[in-house]
């Protein structure tokens, strides 16, 4: 039988696809398809596919209807017992599938396995950041208050779609950033997660091509948020308010990583985020936004990237001596 399917979403992706299925093609673990959905690409992708050699990967092709619907076709083609997902830019380590098999496998009460990551640039170079996500158990509370589940990350039972159903496929409303969050929390309603705390996936972080992005971006939120709670028990609503500050916190973030900078309106969604959840002040990912905020008022747009690009190339160094660290310290010197 079919261990696990591959879904990967593609719309115009030939820029980063092949490494994308390179990195799955080259696991240790071998029981898997890959389809890759053709959301009404107008590049190469059905050419490049045909000419592949390993009959693994299978391509389906749909006109253009935005990322739910292709992980819903993904989904309804599958033949695997296990379900993972992975966007067409992104990247994993070698074990990934072997890791997360092997701990469904052994666990047959958890519904969804995912792991840690680790941030590159457009060009695939480390920034030397880990996203350490400690979502684990019965985490419908957690992922209410903010998504720590990364999509590329995520193996799920297949079992779990067919109780549930598949992701939102009101994509004008749920733009890609916030689709899968809503899905993680209705399979956290009735399955507990697990995380294998390894980063075994690498997520490409771009710079958003519209200014606007941040308006869709609040909708879908609020749809999101507003959704999650309709049927949570008044002991819960406490939670509502958090969901809010994390998410304001999450779009002032977004507007600093457009393109425009947009610092003014990170600064509004920063208040936003305080009136919804005051000791979100304390917290490191506000004092991190805060300082950001006050680099790009003192020494604007083009100063600002510099210190970015130096940043990232010192926190390159400094994970990579934190390896050479680790291996140095289990060498067995005689």
């Amino acid at each position: 039988m079919l261990k696990v399917s591959v879904i990967i979403p593609a719309y115009n992706a030939m820029h980063y696809l092949p490494k994308t299925v390179s990195s799955v093609l080259q696991q240790t673990f071998t029981n898997f398809e890959i389809l890759i959905i053709n959301d009404g690409s107008s590049d190469n992708i059905q050419e490049w596919v045909l000419n592949l050699t390993d009959k693994r990967v299978k391509l389906i092709s749909q006109q253009n209807q935005g990322v739910s619907v292709a992980r819903n076709i993904g989904i309804s083609q599958a033949q695997g017992e296990y379900i993972a997902f992975l966007d067409s830019d992104d990247l994993w380590n070698a074990t990934k599938l072997e890791k997360q098999v092997r701990c469904l496998d052994h666990n047959p009460t958890i519904g969804l396995v995912h792991t840690w990551m680790a941030v590159i640039d457009e060009q695939g170079k480390p920034t030397g950041k880990v996203m350490k996500s400690k979502t684990e158990g019965s985490v419908w509370k957690q992922l209410v208050e903010k998504n720590t589940v990364a999509c590329s990350s995520v193996m799920v039972r297949r079992l779990c779609f067919q109780k549930l159903g598949g992701f939102s496929p009101r994509q004008n409303e749920y733009p890609v950033d916030v689709e899968d969050w809503e899905m993680w929390i209705r399979i956290a309603a009735h399955y507990p997660f697990t995380v294998i705390k390894e980063p075994l996936i690498s997520y490409r972080q771009h710079i958003s091509n519209t200014s606007t992005n941040w308006q869709s971006l609040n909708k879908a939120y609020r749809i999101v948020i507003e959704k999650a709670f309709q049927t949570a028990s008044p002991e819960l609503l406490y939670l509502k308010n958090r969901s809010y500050g994390h998410a304001n916190l999450r779009l002032a973030w977004k507007c600093l990583q457009n393109r425009d900078r947009d610092y003014k309106q990170a600064l509004n969604f920063r208040q936003q985020a305080l009136i919804h959840y005051p000791q979100l002040r304390y917290s490191w990912e506000y004092i991190r936004l805060s300082l950001a905020i006050v680099a790009l008022q003192l020494f604007g747009v083009n100063t600002y990237t510099q210190v970015l690009k130096l940043i990232y190339k010192l926190r390159r160094h400094l994970s990579s001596l934190g390896k050479e660290s680790f291996i140095y310290s289990r060498l067995k010197i005689k």
